[in-house]
């Protein structure tokens, strides 16, 4: 395989897999409570946060968008029990990215993640290009020696449906904008603006600022048993403007998944070693 089409299938697959979800860090550090001058809506979303993390897993439908370069769909359910765990179908609708994954026979892709390495499930034809194998595995670590794939990396194992309801705990302007009906049920719509430097969690914002994101606009709707049912986030990077709508539901859905047969699989840090490529 030519060392283009290497870097270009990788690239194309993890900006799927990072743009659909959204990373949380493991722990919050607990904040003082709030003061007579503090936004009347934190309790709220303390409460919110709490029980999505009580919660342990959901199902997500996402829509991304980044800018030409890319949109996607995402459907399945995520885990965050004992780290993250979960299966996704990601469906390619536009941009430059997907036009280069279509010349690869990949228009939609199953992806599974696993406490050491999230697996893609490119294709025939990119099977017939690798040996057979269908399946590519993304170390974490490995994914760490791609330029600008260190943030991808920790996206992958730390991904809730909690970091919206998190990063407006950190918003200066958060606010209630009133209740709303999301697919028929009543909720209650939140909205703020973050900025990268006021992130609480020392590590979401190294890598938010090593995205080079300063702000991000948060929307969440939160229904009345405290759970987040859908969010809104807009972001401007480098790479231009990344739009993400997801809507969650059935909490507490089980998940159960599986390492792909290994017979089947080719590990994504040996590609790099045998076509040469120099992932910096």
């Amino acid at each position: 395989m030519k060392r283009t089409t290497v870097r270009l299938t990788t690239a194309a697959a993890l900006a799927g897999l990072a743009a659909c979800t959204s990373s949380v860090p493991a722990e919050r550090p607990a904040k003082e409570a709030p003061t007579a001058s503090a936004p009347a809506s934190l309790p709220a979303l303390r409460v919110a946060e709490r029980a999505t993390e009580r919660a342990r897993s959901a199902r997500v439908s996402s829509t991304t968008v980044m800018g030409t370069q890319l949109s996607l769909t995402a459907d399945g359910v995520l885990a965050w029990n004992d780290g993250l765990s979960g299966s996704l179908t990601i469906t390619y609708t536009g941009g430059t990215t997907a036009e280069t994954m279509r010349g690869l026979g990949v228009t939609s892709m199953q992806a599974r993640y696993l406490s050491d390495a999230y697996y893609a499930r490119m294709g025939d034809t990119f099977a017939a290009r690798t040996g057979g194998k269908h399946w590519l595995r993304y170390a974490y670590d490995d994914l760490k020696a791609l330029g600008g794939g260190a943030e991808l990396a920790d996206q992958m194992r730390s991904t809730t449906p909690g970091q919206s309801v998190r990063l407006l705990l950190d918003s200066d302007d958060v606010r209630t904008l009133g209740r709303e009906t999301v697919h028929g049920r009543g909720t209650t719509h939140y909205a703020g603006t973050v900025d990268v430097g006021d992130v609480t969690d020392a590590e979401l914002r190294e890598r938010l600022q090593e995205a080079d994101v300063t702000a991000e606009t948060v929307d969440i709707w939160i229904n009345d048993q405290d759970l987040l049912v859908k969010k809104v986030e807009r972001t401007s990077t480098a790479n231009g403007t990344v739009t993400q709508t997801a809507h969650y539901g059935d909490y507490g859905v089980k998940v159960a998944v599986r390492e792909p047969p290994a017979a089947d699989t080719e590990d994504f840090g040996n590609l790099l070693s045998q076509s040469g490529t120099n992932p910096t």
